[in-house]
This record gives structure tokens, C-alpha cells and sequence, in this order.
């Protein structure tokens, strides 16, 4: 495979507006787009659990930088998704990373903005007293990463 990158990551999500609120408003992605799909042709049918009619769908860009990957978030308007978050020793995307260059002062925004943590913050420390990555879980309980890339 001649791979150039990941294009997208998609979650779907029990109530856009709620996690817009964390995606856009806290973290600061930008909206790219925000549209209803209809969801009954164009193969979707396929890969879905359920039939469904409709999604609503908003492309987050996480950053300006050419090739960044955006988040795709969707919903089912009038319909209830199934399933929860999973954990990291579960079968299936557990979270997704972001790498960030400023992980002590993003972890103090989001904790002064009440974001839960997924494990104190003490226990992602190097032997340095630096924060080296951390958890945090957003409005449906899905697990995101914050660390300073590199592998």
C-alpha cells in the first residue's frame, strides 16, 4: 500500500450540539462543514447496524497544517445510536491521539473548563516531572489522547 496519510477519523455521537460544545468550543477545531445525509443509497445501507435515514454530519478540522486529518462526527437526527465507548483492552478503535506542543498548559484549560480526566494527571508524568501524554474523555465517554507526537 502507498499510503499518504489518514484522511479521517469518525465517531459517532449521541448529541452533536452537546459535543460540538467540547470538540469546537473547548478544544477549538474548526467546523468545516455541518449537512444532513441521506443515508438509504450510495452503499451506506451496508455498513450500517440499522437502517437509518438520515445523519447529520460535521467535519472538524483539528488543524490548518496540508494533509491534517479532520474528525468526522455524525448522528441519526430522531434516532438513538447503540453501543458505548470502549476501553484500550477492548476489541475496536478504543481512542484516537493528538499531538499537541503545549500538553501541561492544554491539560490546565481543560481542566478549568471541567473536562474529566481519564486518570490523575500525576500518573502521565517522565521522570523529569513532565507531562508526557494524558486522557480525557469527551461528552459520549470516548477516549482522546493529548500527547507531543513523535511517535
Amino acid at each position: 500500500m502507498d499510503a499518504t496519510g489518514v484522511s479521517h477519523i469518525a465517531i459517532c455521537v449521541r448529541d452533536i450540539d452537546k459535543s460540538l460544545k467540547f470538540y469546537h468550543d473547548i478544544l477549538g477545531m474548526t467546523v468545516g462543514y455541518d449537512r444532513i445525509q441521506d443515508t438509504t443509497t450510495g452503499g451506506l445501507p451496508h455498513v450500517y447496524a440499522h437502517a437509518r435515514k438520515t445523519r447529520r454530519q460535521v467535519r472538524l478540522i483539528i488543524s490548518e497544517e496540508e494533509n491534517s486529518p479532520t474528525i468526522t462526527m455524525t448522528t441519526h437526527p430522531d434516532e438513538d445510536a447503540d453501543g458505548g465507548p470502549i476501553k484500550l483492552d477492548q476489541v475496536g478503535i478504543s481512542h484516537f491521539s493528538i499531538s499537541v506542543p503545549d500538553l501541561q498548559g492544554l491539560a490546565d484549560r481543560l481542566a478549568s473548563k471541567g473536562v474529566e480526566f481519564a486518570g490523575p494527571l500525576e500518573s502521565r508524568l517522565n521522570a523529569q516531572g513532565e507531562v508526557t501524554s494524558f486522557y480525557v474523555y469527551d461528552p459520549d465517554g470516548i477516549l482522546l489522547q493529548f500527547d507531543k507526537g513523535g511517535g
